[in-house]
Protein backbone atom coordinates (compact mmCIF):
# COMPACT_ATOMS: atom_id res chain seq x y z
CA UNK A 1 0.00 0.00 0.00
CA UNK A 2 1.39 3.52 -0.85
CA UNK A 3 2.59 5.57 2.02
CA UNK A 4 1.57 8.56 0.11
CA UNK A 5 -2.31 9.96 -0.09
CA UNK A 6 -3.54 13.24 -1.84
CA UNK A 7 -6.60 14.41 -1.34
CA UNK A 8 -8.89 17.84 -1.43
CA UNK A 9 -10.56 19.08 1.05
CA UNK A 10 -12.93 22.41 1.67
CA UNK A 11 -11.96 24.87 4.87
CA UNK A 12 -14.84 27.20 5.14
CA UNK A 13 -14.38 28.79 1.62
CA UNK A 14 -11.27 27.59 1.19
CA UNK A 15 -9.84 24.71 -1.22
CA UNK A 16 -7.02 22.67 -0.05
CA UNK A 17 -5.08 20.06 -0.57
CA UNK A 18 -4.07 17.61 2.25
CA UNK A 19 -0.92 15.15 1.42
CA UNK A 20 0.27 12.52 3.61
CA UNK A 21 3.70 11.01 2.66
CA UNK A 22 5.51 8.54 4.87
CA UNK A 23 4.88 10.15 8.74
CA UNK A 24 4.60 13.92 6.68
CA UNK A 25 1.25 15.97 6.31
CA UNK A 26 1.03 19.23 4.84
CA UNK A 27 -2.19 20.99 4.39
CA UNK A 28 -2.06 23.63 1.27
CA UNK A 29 -4.39 26.09 0.13
CA UNK A 30 -5.22 26.55 -3.42
CA UNK A 31 -5.86 30.39 -2.28
CA UNK A 32 -2.71 32.16 -2.37
CA UNK A 33 -1.04 29.22 -3.02
CA UNK A 34 -0.49 28.96 1.04
CA UNK A 35 1.14 26.43 2.86
CA UNK A 36 -1.17 26.28 6.07
CA UNK A 37 0.35 22.90 8.33
CA UNK A 38 3.52 20.71 8.24
CA UNK A 39 4.40 18.17 10.62
CA UNK A 40 6.14 14.72 10.59
CA UNK A 41 4.51 12.35 13.19
CA UNK A 42 3.94 12.79 16.69
CA UNK A 43 5.94 15.73 16.57
CA UNK A 44 5.21 19.54 17.15
CA UNK A 45 3.76 20.98 13.97
CA UNK A 46 6.89 22.62 12.36
CA UNK A 47 4.57 25.26 10.88
CA UNK A 48 2.28 27.56 12.87
CA UNK A 49 -1.37 27.71 12.02
CA UNK A 50 -3.67 30.44 14.33
CA UNK A 51 -6.26 28.58 16.44
CA UNK A 52 -8.53 31.53 15.31
CA UNK A 53 -7.44 31.24 11.44
CA UNK A 54 -10.31 32.20 9.16
CA UNK A 55 -10.76 30.47 5.73
CA UNK A 56 -12.70 33.20 3.81
CA UNK A 57 -11.84 33.73 0.11
CA UNK A 58 -10.06 37.28 -0.79
CA UNK A 59 -8.61 36.92 2.99
CA UNK A 60 -4.98 35.73 3.75
CA UNK A 61 -5.02 32.93 6.54
CA UNK A 62 -3.34 33.83 9.44
CA UNK A 63 -0.06 31.37 10.18
CA UNK A 64 1.45 29.11 7.39
CA UNK A 65 3.25 30.76 5.13
CA UNK A 66 1.66 33.28 2.80
CA UNK A 67 3.80 34.75 -0.31
CA UNK A 68 4.23 38.46 -0.24
CA UNK A 69 3.90 40.10 -3.52
CA UNK A 70 4.75 42.04 -5.98
CA UNK A 71 5.72 44.23 -2.99
CA UNK A 72 6.58 43.30 1.08
CA UNK A 73 5.10 45.06 3.51
CA UNK A 74 3.72 48.64 3.20
CA UNK A 75 4.49 49.47 -0.07
CA UNK A 76 5.01 53.23 1.03
CA UNK A 77 8.58 51.46 3.01
CA UNK A 78 9.68 49.81 -0.31
CA UNK A 79 12.52 51.45 -2.49
CA UNK A 80 11.51 54.06 -4.73
CA UNK A 81 11.75 51.58 -8.25
CA UNK A 82 9.39 49.41 -6.45
CA UNK A 83 6.79 52.27 -5.18
CA UNK A 84 6.83 53.18 -8.87
CA UNK A 85 5.25 50.26 -10.49
CA UNK A 86 2.37 51.11 -8.33
CA UNK A 87 -0.35 53.81 -9.65
CA UNK A 88 -1.78 54.31 -6.04
CA UNK A 89 1.45 53.92 -3.28
CA UNK A 90 -0.90 55.40 -0.57
CA UNK A 91 -4.07 53.02 -1.05
CA UNK A 92 -1.75 49.55 -2.37
CA UNK A 93 -2.52 47.03 0.25
CA UNK A 94 0.30 45.49 2.53
CA UNK A 95 2.13 42.58 0.99
CA UNK A 96 0.67 43.42 -2.55
CA UNK A 97 -2.46 41.10 -2.76
CA UNK A 98 -1.59 37.59 -3.86
CA UNK A 99 -1.83 36.26 -0.61
CA UNK A 100 -5.85 36.95 -1.05
CA UNK A 101 -6.34 35.01 -4.61
CA UNK A 102 -6.62 31.65 -6.44
CA UNK A 103 -3.83 30.33 -7.74
CA UNK A 104 -4.10 27.80 -10.76
CA UNK A 105 -3.22 24.51 -9.50
CA UNK A 106 -0.66 23.18 -12.47
CA UNK A 107 -0.43 19.48 -11.60
CA UNK A 108 0.58 17.34 -8.27
CA UNK A 109 3.13 15.02 -8.92
CA UNK A 110 4.21 11.79 -6.92
CA UNK A 111 7.37 10.08 -8.03
CA UNK A 112 10.01 7.96 -6.06
CA UNK A 113 8.49 9.28 -2.47
CA UNK A 114 8.67 12.34 -3.28
CA UNK A 115 5.13 14.89 -3.72
CA UNK A 116 4.79 17.72 -6.05
CA UNK A 117 2.16 20.31 -6.09
CA UNK A 118 2.63 23.51 -8.37
CA UNK A 119 0.65 26.80 -8.26
CA UNK A 120 0.63 29.51 -11.40
CA UNK A 121 -0.65 33.36 -10.94
CA UNK A 122 -0.35 35.18 -14.02
CA UNK A 123 -0.87 38.91 -13.55
CA UNK A 124 -1.57 39.42 -17.31
CA UNK A 125 -4.66 36.96 -17.26
CA UNK A 126 -5.50 38.28 -13.63
CA UNK A 127 -4.51 42.01 -13.16
CA UNK A 128 -3.67 43.42 -9.25
CA UNK A 129 -5.35 46.51 -8.99
CA UNK A 130 -3.01 49.55 -9.80
CA UNK A 131 -0.35 47.25 -10.95
CA UNK A 132 -0.88 46.84 -14.53
CA UNK A 133 2.60 44.30 -15.07
CA UNK A 134 2.66 41.01 -16.96
CA UNK A 135 4.70 38.72 -14.49
CA UNK A 136 3.98 34.86 -14.02
CA UNK A 137 4.62 33.18 -11.11
CA UNK A 138 5.01 29.52 -10.09
CA UNK A 139 5.34 28.31 -6.48
CA UNK A 140 6.19 25.00 -6.64
CA UNK A 141 6.01 22.92 -3.09
CA UNK A 142 7.78 19.67 -3.05
CA UNK A 143 7.67 17.00 -0.09
CA UNK A 144 9.96 15.05 0.63
CA UNK A 145 11.72 14.12 3.80
CA UNK A 146 12.19 17.65 4.23
CA UNK A 147 9.80 20.95 2.82
CA UNK A 148 10.90 22.76 -0.18
CA UNK A 149 9.23 25.98 -1.76
CA UNK A 150 10.51 27.85 -4.86
CA UNK A 151 9.10 31.18 -5.79
CA UNK A 152 9.80 31.75 -9.37
CA UNK A 153 8.75 35.62 -11.22
CA UNK A 154 8.70 35.42 -15.03
CA UNK A 155 8.91 39.22 -16.34
CA UNK A 156 6.20 38.76 -19.22
CA UNK A 157 6.33 42.19 -20.13
CA UNK A 158 8.80 44.42 -22.21
CA UNK A 159 9.87 47.11 -19.81
CA UNK A 160 12.35 46.06 -16.41
CA UNK A 161 9.84 45.00 -13.11
CA UNK A 162 11.31 45.99 -9.87
CA UNK A 163 9.27 43.78 -7.21
CA UNK A 164 10.08 43.03 -3.46
CA UNK A 165 9.20 39.52 -1.93
CA UNK A 166 8.87 36.80 0.79
CA UNK A 167 7.65 33.43 2.38
CA UNK A 168 6.25 35.35 5.55
CA UNK A 169 6.60 31.72 7.11
CA UNK A 170 5.14 31.52 10.96
CA UNK A 171 6.96 28.76 12.33
CA UNK A 172 5.71 26.65 15.72
CA UNK A 173 8.13 27.39 18.78
CA UNK A 174 7.17 25.71 22.40
CA UNK A 175 7.63 29.25 23.97
CA UNK A 176 9.11 32.36 22.57
CA UNK A 177 11.22 32.78 25.63
CA UNK A 178 12.92 29.44 25.10
CA UNK A 179 13.91 30.17 21.40
CA UNK A 180 16.85 31.89 19.70
CA UNK A 181 17.79 32.52 16.35
CA UNK A 182 21.45 31.42 15.58
CA UNK A 183 23.26 32.71 12.01
CA UNK A 184 22.27 36.69 12.19
CA UNK A 185 25.67 37.05 14.09
CA UNK A 186 27.23 40.57 12.72
CA UNK A 187 24.28 40.80 10.34
CA UNK A 188 23.03 44.42 9.75
CA UNK A 189 19.59 44.86 10.62
CA UNK A 190 16.94 47.49 10.12
CA UNK A 191 15.01 48.22 13.60
CA UNK A 192 11.80 49.10 12.56
CA UNK A 193 10.50 49.58 16.00
CA UNK A 194 12.94 52.33 16.46
CA UNK A 195 12.95 54.95 14.00
CA UNK A 196 14.30 52.57 11.38
CA UNK A 197 17.41 52.43 12.14
CA UNK A 198 20.04 50.35 11.15
CA UNK A 199 22.20 48.56 13.52
CA UNK A 200 24.01 45.05 13.69
CA UNK A 201 23.46 42.08 15.38
CA UNK A 202 25.56 41.09 18.21
CA UNK A 203 25.53 37.06 18.59
CA UNK A 204 22.53 34.42 18.80
CA UNK A 205 19.17 36.61 18.32
CA UNK A 206 16.96 36.14 21.96
CA UNK A 207 13.04 37.80 22.33
CA UNK A 208 12.43 39.71 25.07
CA UNK A 209 9.66 41.94 23.68
CA UNK A 210 8.06 43.10 20.27
CA UNK A 211 10.08 42.04 17.51
CA UNK A 212 10.16 43.20 13.93
CA UNK A 213 13.13 43.65 12.36
CA UNK A 214 15.13 43.51 8.60
CA UNK A 215 17.96 41.23 8.55
CA UNK A 216 20.19 42.56 5.50
CA UNK A 217 23.57 40.18 3.85
CA UNK A 218 21.67 37.10 5.80
CA UNK A 219 23.65 33.75 5.54
CA UNK A 220 22.06 30.66 3.24
CA UNK A 221 21.39 29.06 6.29
CA UNK A 222 19.75 30.35 9.92
CA UNK A 223 18.08 28.03 12.48
CA UNK A 224 15.54 27.86 15.18
CA UNK A 225 17.27 26.55 18.30
CA UNK A 226 14.19 25.95 20.70
CA UNK A 227 15.46 24.24 23.88
CA UNK A 228 11.78 23.61 24.87
CA UNK A 229 10.56 21.43 22.57
CA UNK A 230 14.27 20.16 22.09
CA UNK A 231 14.71 20.84 18.22
CA UNK A 232 16.26 22.94 15.83
CA UNK A 233 14.31 24.02 12.45
CA UNK A 234 16.74 24.79 9.96
CA UNK A 235 16.00 27.52 6.52
CA UNK A 236 18.13 26.58 3.77
CA UNK A 237 17.43 29.90 1.69
CA UNK A 238 18.51 30.39 -2.21
CA UNK A 239 18.00 33.90 -3.97
CA UNK A 240 17.70 35.82 -0.98
CA UNK A 241 19.94 37.82 1.27
CA UNK A 242 17.63 39.36 3.72
CA UNK A 243 14.76 38.21 5.80
CA UNK A 244 12.63 39.25 8.49
CA UNK A 245 11.77 38.11 12.21
CA UNK A 246 9.09 38.71 13.58
CA UNK A 247 7.13 38.25 17.13
CA UNK A 248 4.20 40.53 18.00
CA UNK A 249 4.34 40.00 21.65
CA UNK A 250 1.57 41.24 23.75
CA UNK A 251 0.14 44.09 23.14
CA UNK A 252 0.16 44.08 19.33
CA UNK A 253 -1.44 40.43 19.64
CA UNK A 254 -4.02 41.65 20.81
CA UNK A 255 -4.61 43.76 17.85
CA UNK A 256 -4.48 41.61 15.71
CA UNK A 257 -7.32 39.78 13.70
CA UNK A 258 -7.56 35.84 13.76
CA UNK A 259 -4.96 35.65 16.32
CA UNK A 260 -5.51 34.83 20.09
CA UNK A 261 -4.14 37.34 22.87
CA UNK A 262 -1.71 35.05 24.17
CA UNK A 263 -0.40 32.98 20.94
CA UNK A 264 2.43 34.78 20.50
CA UNK A 265 4.12 32.72 22.81
CA UNK A 266 4.12 29.54 20.70
CA UNK A 267 5.19 31.44 17.50
CA UNK A 268 7.97 33.36 15.62
CA UNK A 269 8.22 34.47 11.67
CA UNK A 270 11.21 34.42 9.61
CA UNK A 271 10.60 35.43 6.61
CA UNK A 272 12.41 34.97 3.29
CA UNK A 273 13.00 37.58 1.60
CA UNK A 274 14.06 40.14 -1.34
CA UNK A 275 13.48 43.34 0.54
CA UNK A 276 15.30 46.80 1.37
CA UNK A 277 18.60 46.88 -0.63
CA UNK A 278 17.47 43.21 -1.67
CA UNK A 279 15.06 44.21 -3.99
CA UNK A 280 15.20 42.41 -7.45
CA UNK A 281 14.51 44.08 -11.04
CA UNK A 282 13.29 41.58 -13.77
CA UNK A 283 14.49 42.62 -17.07
CA UNK A 284 11.71 41.69 -20.50
CA UNK A 285 11.79 37.65 -20.08
CA UNK A 286 14.21 37.53 -16.76
CA UNK A 287 12.92 34.98 -14.47
CA UNK A 288 14.14 34.89 -10.43
CA UNK A 289 14.09 32.10 -8.34
CA UNK A 290 13.84 32.25 -4.61
CA UNK A 291 13.79 28.65 -2.45
CA UNK A 292 13.49 27.42 1.06
CA UNK A 293 14.19 24.09 2.31
CA UNK A 294 12.91 23.65 5.90
CA UNK A 295 13.24 20.22 8.23
CA UNK A 296 13.95 19.95 12.13
CA UNK A 297 16.36 18.40 14.20
CA UNK A 298 16.85 17.20 17.68
CA UNK A 299 19.30 19.36 19.75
Amino acid sequence: MSQTQIERVELGELTCWRVHNGDAELLVAQQGAQVLHYQHGNQPPLIWLSDEAGYQSGQSVRGGIPVCWPWFGDLRRNPPAVRALHQQVDSAPAHGGVRGLDWRLQGIDEQDGVVSLEFAFDSSHQPLPDWPHAVELRLTIRLDQHLHLELTSHNLGTVPVALSQALHTYFAVSDIHAVNVAGLDGCRYIETLAGWEERTQQGELHFSGETDRIYLDTPSRLTIVDSGWQRRIHLDAQGSRSAVVWNPWIDKAARLSHFADDAWQGMLCIETANIWDDCITLAPGERHRLALSLWSSAL
